[in-house]
């Protein structure tokens, strides 16, 4: 999984990967995405694009979700 600032950008914001912020669930099929604290605390606020792809034991590519989401600032201190 990768997010970007926009979707021609080259260099990704946050980058995730299995074993590294992605959970796989195995036969239940589920996939968790977690970031720490420490892993967003540079990543400004704005919108950004992003999408998470599975790479198949013969190298096949599948996207399975792609979006935008905002990082909003910090409301309460």
């Amino acid at each position: 999984m990768q997010v970007r600032t926009s979707f021609d950008s080259t260099t990704p914001v946050l980058s995730f990967t299995s074993g590294s912020g992605i959970t796989l669930g195995g036969t239940a099929g589920t996939i968790l995405v977690a970031a720490s604290a420490a892993t967003t605390a540079g990543v400004a606020t704005g919108q950004y694009v992003y999408d998470l792809e599975m790479v198949s034991g013969g190298s096949a590519v599948t996207r399975l979700i792609q979006g935008t989401f905002l990082v909003d600032p910090e409301v309460t201190k």
